[in-house]
């Protein structure tokens, strides 16, 4: 039942005028959301899976507030996530209202940095960390320095913390024919 839900969470914000003001690139992206019944997992608060599916939500509202959205589609262009991690500190309970707080943190020479957070009253539930990339519907990858051409070069992109960099390399497997390394050895 959850997934039939976010579908039509989803399809709403597909189809909804553009809410909020327009964004530049490094603007907090705030898009608010209610705990409802089919977010909640046996123990009465929002399931885990249900976070990370809400997080794409609030992606695709910063995408489509800051303009990004319609440059991908004008390209061909569509994003996937390569890598996420999320820590929780509070849950998430019936009836909730939050905001997700997007932010682009930087890019690197594959992929593009996102962080995310639910926020309660100014508290932080949650936070994520998102590492993206872009593919064609042609197929292939898009070079980082297209896409920084397609969306414009602001000149003020940010250097990435040294952390977030150590977290890509360290969670990125190797190419698809290489066997990954396994954790169970």
């Amino acid at each position: 039942m959850t997934h039939v839900h976010l579908i039509f969470r989803t399809l709403f914000r597909l189809v909804r005028p553009i809410r909020g003001r327009k964004l530049d690139h490094f603007d907090v992206c705030e898009t608010s959301f209610r705990v409802l019944p089919t977010d909640l997992d046996v123990l009465r608060h929002m399931n885990n899976g249900v976070y990370l599916s809400i997080l794409d939500l609030g992606r695709f509202d910063l995408l489509r507030r800051s303009g990004v959205w319609a440059i991908l589609r004008k390209h061909g262009w569509y994003p996937v996530i390569a890598s996420e991690t999320i820590t929780f500190r509070k849950s998430l309970e019936l009836w909730q209202a939050f905001t997700v707080q997007s932010r682009l943190t930087g890019f690197d020479d594959k992929a593009v940095y996102v962080e995310q957070r639910f926020v309660r009253n100014g508290e932080i539930y949650a936070q994520a960390l998102i590492r993206a990339r872009f593919l064609k519907k042609s197929g292939g990858t898009v070079p980082i320095g297209d896409l920084v051409d397609a969306v414009g070069d602001t000149g003020q992109w940010p250097e990435l913390p040294e952390w977030v960099v150590r977290w890509g390399t360290d969670v990125a497997l190797p190419p698809t024919r290489a066997e990954a390394p396994s954790i169970w050895k």
